[in-house]
């Protein structure tokens, strides 16, 4: 989707200047945080913390799609006063178990590496601090409390109008969007249609 480029990856090195730096836990002062640690019940316990600082972190930045490679030069992996960091490996296994599901593991889903990288290690995903079903909740909350149904919007409308402003989906990621509206397709509450980059949507 055209509009997408401009949105895919937010660069990591002005972030810190957009707002107020973000608020660490407590976790984030703790030396062995940095550190994998070999036994199996603590380290899920660090994974689950970690799993939950990504998440608040790229959602105060509004950041939706992380390379790891710029993220691990940042305070989110890199804590400047313990002289302490989490390498391209570790950072990577992070991700790893964020994207597995509960079942297997993992940290319910709440990561996805991007597709289209063949050849490439690991270092580019979504990080899901709502998933794309739940941000199609949002949507559909939204056309029900708005008298939406039956109107035929564009997703420049929906993620940039003066509409939707006062909620957390406007500025959202076109692609996640797209998979969003996706969902209500599946669930018969909207219609997609247009030309890639010209898309509508119809709700009902």
């Amino acid at each position: 989707m055209t509009m997408s480029s401009s949105r895919q990856i937010q660069s990591l090195s002005t972030i810190s200047t957009e707002k107020p730096p973000f608020q660490f836990p407590p976790t984030y002062s703790f030396p062995p945080f940095f550190t994998p640690q070999p036994n199996t019940s603590t380290r899920h316990s660090q994974l689950e913390k970690w799993s939950a600082l990504i998440q608040s972190w790229c959602r105060y930045y509004r950041i939706f799609k992380l390379s790891l490679v710029d993220a691990v030069e940042t305070p989110l992996f890199h804590n400047a006063a313990l002289k302490k960091r989490v390498s391209l490996s570790e950072a990577r296994a992070i991700v790893d178990w964020m994207a597995r599901a509960d079942e297997d593991g993992g940290g319910g889903k709440r990561a996805e590496w991007v597709e289209g990288l063949a050849g490439k290690e690991k270092t580019l995903a979504w990080i899901w601090w709502r998933r794309p079903e739940e941000w199609a909740a949002l949507i559909a909350g939204w056309v029900e409390e708005t008298g939406q149904k039956n109107t035929v919007l564009t997703l420049y409308e929906l993620m940039e109008g003066d509409g939707t402003r006062s909620q957390e989906f406007h500025g959202l990621d076109p692609d996640i969007m797209l998979r969003s509206l996706n969902v209500l397709v599946k669930q018969g509450k909207a219609q997609v249609f247009g030309n890639e980059g010209q898309e509508g949507v119809k709700f009902f």
